[in-house]
This record gives C-alpha cells, sequence and structure tokens, in this order.
C-alpha cells in the first residue's frame, strides 16, 4: 500500500490523464439518473397557511402542529378525498405540518398533479379547523355540543317553573308557606350557580378567540415539480459517478503494489544497484499498445497510459545524460570478473527501460571500440521477457545479468519472477539499473543528441555492443 498524501497534484494528474474516461462515466451516471426519474413519478407540493388568533405559546403551536398531521384529521381528508389505492397510511406521508412565525400553521400537500396537491392542501387546511374547534370545546363528539345547550335550556326552564310555584305558593301567611318559599329561592339559586359553572368551566368560551382558527386564503396551484426533479436527478447521476470514479482511482493507487523507490527494487531483485539513468523525448507509454477492439478502446479511452506517475521533472542537457549512462558503464566493467558479454534483460512493456537500455548498449558499444582506454570491452546484449512468463536463454558466454526497469512499474512479485527466470538459466544478477523520464530542456542550436550509427531495434531482439 502506497502512503503518499492524497494532493491537488494527484487529483490534477488524474483529471489530466482520464479526462475520457471521467466524461465517459459522467454521461453513464447521466443516463442512470434520467433512468431512476422515469421509474420516480413527478411530484407536487403546495401549501396552505392557517392562522390562530390570540395569544399562543410555542409549545402550544406546536401541539397544533401534530394535530394537524395526526391520524383523526387524515383519515378524515382520505375519505373525502376517496383517491384509488390511497388510505391515511400513505397519504400521512404526503402531508408536513408546521409552526411559523405569527400563531401560523403552514400545511403542505405532495401530490402527483398540480391539481390533486391544491385540493389536498386546501382540504387538510378544512379539517384540521373543524377538528381543532372540537378540541377546544371540550370534546371530538360533535353531538356533545347540542346535548350540552339542551342541558342549558332544561335549566332554564326549571328556574322558571321554580319561580312560578312560589309565586302561586300562600305568600308569608303560614309557616309553611314561608318555608316552601325559602326551599324553592335555594334551588333556584343552586341552578343558576350550576349554570354559572358550567359556562366558566367550558373551553370554548373561555377561549373562544383562539377557537376560531382562520384559513389564510385557498392553496396555490403549483407551477413546478417538488424535488429531486429530473434535472436534479441526472446531475447527481452524472457527479455520483464522477466521484466514485476519482475515488476508485485514489483507492486503487493507495493500494498499489508497485516498487517506486531503488532499495525496494533492487531488494526484490536480490542484487545492488549499478546507477540511475534519464530518459528524455518522446512520452512514455507504460503498457503495451496491443491489437484488436479491446486494445483500440483502451487507447481511446486513455486508460493504457499510467495515469499514478509524477509528471517528469526537468533534466539537464544532453551531456549530462551521457554522463551518467558512461559512469554506469564504467561501473559494469569493474563488477565484471573478466571482460566479457552481459545480457541486458528488459520487461516488457517498460519503454523507459527499453529505450535506456538501448542507450547502454550504444554508449557500450563506443566505450569498448577502437581506440577506447585501457583496451576495455564491454558487451552487452538486450532481452526481453514477459513478466506474466519470463524466459530466458540457456547461458552461453555472458558474464551474468544486467536489469533495467523504471520505478512505479512493477510489483515485488513480478520482480522476484524475473530474477527467478535468471536463476533458472543459470545467470547471475549482477546489478540493477533504474530509468526514469525527464523533460529534456530545449538546447542551443548544434547541440542536440549525437547520433549513433547503430540503429533502435524493439523490445525482445537481441542487441550486441562492442566488439566480439
Amino acid at each position: 500500500m502506497s502512503d503518499d498524501t492524497i494532493r491537488l497534484v494527484t487529483l490534477g494528474r488524474i483529471l489530466r490523464r482520464r479526462w475520457r474516461l471521467l466524461t465517459l462515466l459522467a454521461l453513464v451516471g447521466a443516463l442512470a439518473g434520467h433512468g431512476v426519474s422515469l421509474l420516480v413519478p413527478p411530484r407536487y407540493t403546495t401549501s396552505v397557511s392557517v392562522l390562530l388568533p390570540g395569544s399562543w405559546e410555542e409549545r402550544e403551536l406546536l401541539t397544533q402542529a401534530e394535530v394537524a398531521t395526526s391520524s383523526v384529521v387524515v383519515d378524515r381528508v382520505a375519505d373525502a378525498l376517496d383517491w384509488h389505492g390511497v388510505d391515511g397510511i400513505e397519504l400521512r406521508e404526503r402531508i408536513t405540518a408546521e409552526a411559523a412565525e405569527g400563531n401560523i400553521i403552514r400545511i403542505s400537500g405532495t401530490a402527483d398533479t398540480p391539481e390533486r396537491a391544491q385540493r389536498l392542501s386546501d382540504l387538510m387546511a378544512k379539517e384540521f379547523v373543524a377538528f381543532a374547534a372540537r378540541i377546544v370545546g371540550g370534546t371530538t363528539d360533535p353531538g356533545a355540543e347540542t346535548r350540552l345547550e339542551a342541558l342549558r335550556k332544561a335549566v332554564e326552564q326549571a328556574g322558571r317553573r321554580i319561580t312560578e310555584l312560589a309565586d302561586a305558593a300562600d305568600p308569608g301567611r303560614t309557616v309553611e308557606s314561608v318555608q316552601a318559599r325559602t326551599e324553592l329561592e335555594k334551588l333556584r339559586t343552586a341552578l343558576r350557580d350550576a349554570i354559572t359553572k358550567l359556562d366558566q368551566t367550558d373551553p370554548a368560551a373561555g377561549k373562544s378567540g383562539k377557537a376560531t382558527m382562520v384559513v389564510m386564503g385557498p392553496a396555490a396551484r403549483p407551477t413546478g415539480e417538488a424535488p429531486p426533479t429530473r434535472a436534479q436527478l441526472v446531475a447527481a447521476g452524472a457527479v455520483l459517478f464522477f466521484l466514485l470514479t476519482v475515488v476508485g482511482h485514489l483507492a486503487a493507487a493507495r493500494m498499489s503494489r508497485r516498487l517506486r523507490t531503488e532499495p525496494e527494487i533492487a531488494g526484490a531483485l536480490g542484487t545492488l544497484l549499478v546507477g540511475s539513468v534519464d530518459v528524455a523525448g518522446r512520452r512514455p507509454v507504460h503498457r503495451p499498445e496491443g491489437r484488436g477492439p479491446r486494445a483500440w478502446f483502451r487507447r481511446l479511452l486513455g486508460v493504457d497510459v499510467r495515469w499514478d506517475i509524477p509528471a517528469p521533472r526537468a533534466s539537464g542537457d544532453e551531456s549530462g545524460r551521457r554522463i551518467r549512462y558512461r559512469r554506469v558503464c564504467a561501473r559494469l566493467q569493474d563488477r565484471l570478473p573478466v571482460p566479457g558479454r552481459l545480457l541486458v534483460v528488459v520487461p516488457d512493456g517498460d519503454e523507459i527501460a527499453r529505450r535506456a537500455a538501448e542507450r547502454l548498449v550504444a554508449e557500450a558499444g563506443d566505450a569498448s571500440g577502437p581506440g577506447a582506454p585501457g583496451g576495455a570491452s564491454l558487451r552487452l546484449r538486450l532481452v526481453g521477457v514477459t513478466v506474466a512468463h519470463p524466459l530466458l536463454p540457456d547461458r552461453d558466454d555472458e558474464s551474468g545479468v544486467l536489469v533495467v526497469v523504471s520505478p512505479g512499474s512493477w510489483t515485488g512479485a513480478e520482480l522476484a519472477g524475473v530474477a527467478e527466470a535468471c536463476a533458472d538459466a543459470g545467470q547471475e544478477v549482477l546489478g540493477l539499473v533504474v530509468a526514469g523520464a525527464v523533460r529534456a530542456r530545449p538546447g542551443r542550436r548544434g547541440t542536440g543528441p549525437r547520433r549513433t550509427a547503430a540503429p533502435e531495434p524493439a523490445v525482445g531482439e537481441d542487441v550486441l555492443g562492442g566488439v566480439r
């Protein structure tokens, strides 16, 4: 796993090298969002406001908002609407009520058409006002108020009857008549007190102002869909697929087992580092191009080029790069026990390493040609191997193997397989050369790289440097 910190430059590299793939997957996400919008029917929402006159506390307003969406009110609305397949339970999911400033309860209804949404909100407000009036009246039974009014009338009739009986009695001529009139007055007084207490304990009389709720006009017919709209679903699908693709690239980079440092590569091959060289020029390709529709599709999307390789750093002039190659050749001569030939092994698909190996072969041929100092003799033979099934030719007159790879291209298991293939062929890995890509600075006229007479071979062909 790579422990590199995810920085903005990493995200920029993904956008720059994977923009075709990101664009394609964003379009796929947009199509997926459009498909979801076809499965989800459009929804329209409108609201109506109910004013509660008088003085109300905040908790009382919250209670009224809960009453507006209670099952009793919703069931009454469902029965009045009589929509096919819509009962009180489903209707409750389409209704919301909230307490707003100024003693206002705002009731919102959602339906599949603007007309239905408007009718639902209006009917909800009407049923809420009617039900709240019954609650404030002390009962939810519509016949209780009628029975209470009948009781008041009966008490009034009893009071008038008592007055008639008192007038008909002997006006104080006997003790019995005085006692009867006194008892009748007591009974009439008791009835009056009962009626007074009944009026005082009636919530409708005490809070008549609160009981009169006002619907502030009909609900407006909605002109647009409620979120999420089709455009929002399409945009959300495109953004979601885009982000998932970026996160997938970052996760793959974090979980990558490709070796990036020179000590790790040398440890996987079980050898020592001879040196590092630079390769400048055209943009490197880190995967074989291949043929067929699959390879063409990969090239079209740009996924045949590694994105997690940092941009090549700027390098010095051509003379400085040539010095690096000559120093590597000199170290190889020092490591050879006797003058001989080395196999230069390059994994197939590593173009940076292949170009570095070809340059080493050319430099070795110049260093060991006629007139070379000390009569040095270094011969290099370039061989390409497939990391999936590495196979080297049997040992002939070679003195060992030189492996050339680029950092961040191969895993430890793949490089260990190359080392095992060398051992199986009876070849000893004498050293490692790590080749890195650089950007060549524009040189002055006449100071370009020196041309060599050796042709540029393909990976997998044998190339001899020097003299036999």
